[in-house]
């Protein structure tokens, strides 16, 4: 049992998805800096409805990837598994936040998705092979 005092794991994913909407991705850049296993959060938060969300994490790891670049890949197991949601828009944002990452690892998922359904998840996969080929 949770005591009075503990904040359980989805709560606390809310809190950070309410700042990223918010606009207060310092605080956040803080948690991710001080806590490794909020990485795996990473598919929760893009799933987040709101576009200043989603707009939020891509902020958030543009600034760990120049910080904390060897922490950003913590990130990958997570966002692979958004590869494979039926959602288009949840497949390019993956892409998106795996292009961010840069590292050899996430480009390589982003070339697997090369051939995906949608024009526009293919689209992004273009958009950062160009940036990072």
């Amino acid at each position: 049992m949770q005591s009075p005092n503990t904040v359980s794991n989805q709560e606390l994913k809310r809190v950070i998805a309410d700042f990223l909407d918010m606009g207060h991705v310092e605080n956040i850049i803080a948690m991710f800096r001080h806590e490794p296993r909020y990485y795996a959060w990473t598919a929760d938060l893009l799933r987040d409805e709101r576009f200043s969300v989603r707009l939020g994490v891509s902020v958030l790891f543009e600034e760990l990837r120049e910080s904390h670049a060897d922490h950003v890949e913590r990130a990958i197991p997570s966002l692979v598994k958004l590869l494979d949601a039926e959602e288009p828009l949840l497949r390019g944002e993956a892409v998106s936040l795996l292009g961010i990452i840069g590292s050899d690892k996430a480009l390589e998922y982003v070339r697997q998705q090369h051939d995906d359904p949608s024009p526009r998840v293919r689209e992004v996969v273009e958009l950062v092979l160009q940036e990072k080929p």
